[in-house]
């Protein structure tokens, strides 16, 4: 009996259990290549409903199939990263990140966390075994239980963002709407950080140094800086208030080699999660760096990935994440 509690015990302790079944994406699914219509929905009409396109990265599965699919480089040498098991399953794969800059203000300012999805990828992705095209997203009922946004008026004004957002989806790219629900969350779903440093009289010198740092250290490990978006700075563009923060910014990170091996090996859809955001922020006069990022755990729980190599990788990756920001200083909290 004692055995059998602990056992339970120890479950509950790593999953955390949604009361019901909640959204967890939402893909507009439309027969044929639609490339050209995301493209010019993305590029050129994205700002009628208030987003703001940032960092796109268009046909990833190219840039797959250059590293991955190749046996020789450019040059004619070897190429060290071809994968002998190498197979082409994607017509088309892009993250695409936007985030509706002005509304989403007010709710920053009250719940620095959603930077942890803000920016978010408009996932855009085709099979080559299927002749249908994926356009679409996580749900915010699934990014805000993520990163543990429990008010309920903020979270009615971040879910009020994407009704216009997913009209210009249906009338663009049309097709059938398709989603998916989920039942379960890691235990602690997110990771968080902070760093007290002495703060200098321009701050820009700490944040100029830390940045190096930070993009050096994850660089190092393989990851790309897949995108970088400074809210402070869009919002005195904007000439809008953002006073409560110093500073305020979120990298888009991505590990090229673990995406290919779970996008291109059977879960495009996962890409809805990618690149992950890492926001980072200074209250006003402060001398503590706060910084926070989902873990990729969530991927596992949300999609129901069974395959144990993606699982594994998604439980590394999150560990050396941990790793390489204690390295920078930070402390978990």
């Amino acid at each position: 009996m004692i055995k059998k509690l602990l056992k339970t015990a120890l479950v509950l302790s790593t999953i955390a259990t949604i009361a019901f079944g909640a959204e967890a994406t939402r893909f507009n699914v439309v027969d044929g290549n639609a490339e050209a219509q995301y493209n010019s929905m993305i590029n050129k009409k994205i700002g009628s409903v208030g987003f703001v396109l940032s960092d796109p990265h268009e046909r990833i599965n190219d840039a797959y199939k250059k590293k991955y699919g190749s046996k020789t480089l450019d040059d004619g040498k070897p190429n060290d990263a071809y994968d002998s098991a190498w197979e082409e399953t994607l017509d088309n794969l892009g993250f695409f990140s936007i985030a509706n800059d002005v509304k989403l203000r007010e709710l920053l300012i009250t719940n620095p966390e959603l930077g942890g999805f803000s920016p978010f990828n408009l996932h855009v992705y085709k099979k080559k075994n299927e002749n249908k095209t994926y356009v679409g997203h996580l749900a915010p009922t699934v990014m805000l239980d993520i990163v543990g946004v429990k008010d309920a008026a903020v979270r009615t004004k971040f879910a009020a963002m994407f009704p216009a957002l997913d009209e210009l989806v249906q009338k663009e790219i049309g097709g059938k709407v398709e989603t998916t629900e989920y039942t379960t969350l890691p235990a602690t779903p997110m990771m968080n950080f902070e760093i007290t440093f002495d703060r200098p009289a321009d701050l820009t010198e700490y944040i100029d140094e830390f940045q190096g740092n930070f993009e050096a250290a994850f660089e190092e490990k393989k990851y790309i800086i897949a995108g970088y978006k400074n809210f402070k700075e869009s919002y005195n563009d904007l000439e809008l208030d953002f006073g409560k923060y110093d500073a305020y910014f979120v990298y888009s990170l991505c590990h090229f080699t673990y995406s290919y091996n779970i996008f291109n090996k059977g879960r495009p859809d996962a890409g809805a999660f990618a690149p992950c955001s890492m926001y980072m922020y200074i209250e006003k006069d402060s001398n503590k760096l706060i910084i926070g990022m989902p873990k990729l755990a969530n991927w596992t729980a949300v999609l129901n990935m069974k395959d144990e190599v993606m699982n594994k990788s998604v439980e590394d990756l999150d560990k050396e994440i941990i790793e390489i920001m204690i390295g920078l200083g930070a402390k978990e909290i």
